[in-house]
């Protein structure tokens, strides 16, 4: 090394290893920060072409940016005499111990991966999911914010939301509501199967495919019961279900078919 050594101070001759030595690991620093930014945005874009949630996409990337440096500076340690294997060994045993003791909010963080990239359910759905219903309000890479039909915000952690079936209410667009009817005996059955449908076809926001329709379900104590089926938007599905349950009683009593007295009291219990 004729010309380094022209370029060093007759001094620090005796430190030309170590210099040098430390200025080739410096170089693989920079060079590893270059690479590990350059592969972090590659990856990004690639995230992104996939369609993986933004969050998730900006949190992979800069793993594997980090990952990328880690590496370069493990292999710079080397350079300069230092034993990167026991190096290697203390880290992976300190990210064992932290693993541990974060464990649980591990669980909850790979859950959160796992709801943006999956994408079971999207803010502004309306769920069931940990035991609760409710809109997604927010969902996070720790937990998912539901807020309840009576505006109560729920908090559930991530795991508690995969670790249990997840059923999406309104993600096919359209839901089905049922309106159950109990009339006298001694009403043709024929009569209420045909009403019932007709009564919903006319009714603001019930769509016609599929077409309303009822059956009969079964004989109570005191009444012959029905259930009338219909289908409507998912933002629709409240108000239209509450319009036609009052177009039926109206229907019913135009038509002169009794409704049980005990049929109202308890579906005036079951209200309140």
């Amino acid at each position: 090394m004729p010309i380094l050594n022209a370029v060093l101070p007759p001094p620090l001759d005796a430190y030309e290893g170590m210099i040098f030595g430390l200025a080739k690991a410096l170089a693989i620093v920079v060079l590893g920060w270059i690479v590990a930014k350059w592969v972090s945005a590659l990856a990004l874009r690639a995230f992104r072409a996939r369609k993986v949630d933004e969050a998730v996409a900006r949190f992979l990337a800069a793993v594997t940016q980090y990952l990328v440096l880690a590496a370069a500076v493990i292999a710079s340690l080397g350079t300069v005499g230092i034993q990167t294997t026991s190096l290697v060994a203390v880290l992976g045993s300190a990210a064992l111990a932290v693993g541990l003791a974060l464990q649980g909010t591990l669980s909850h963080f790979a859950s959160g991966v796992m709801i943006l990239v999956f994408r079971p359910f999207a803010v502004g759905d309306v769920v069931t999911a940990g035991g609760q219903t409710g809109t997604v309000e927010d969902i996070g890479l720790f937990a998912t914010i539901l807020v309840t039909p009576d505006n109560h915000k729920v908090i559930l952690p991530n795991a508690q939301v995969t670790g249990g079936t997840i059923v999406n209410i309104t993600a096919r667009g359209t839901r089905r509501g049922e309106i159950t009817v109990g009339v006298a005996y001694g009403t043709d059955p024929h009569r209420v199967l045909e009403l019932l449908p007709a009564t919903a076809a006319g009714m603001e926001g019930v769509l016609q495919d599929p077409a309303p329709s009822a059956i009969l379900t079964g004989f109570g104590a005191s009444s012959v019961d029905f259930k009338l089926y219909l289908w409507t938007e998912c933002a629709d599905w409240f108000a239209t279900l509450n319009q036609t349950r009052v177009a039926v009683h109206d229907a019913l009593t135009e038509a002169g078919i009794e409704i049980p007295f005990d049929q109202i009291v308890v579906h005036n219990t079951a209200a309140t």
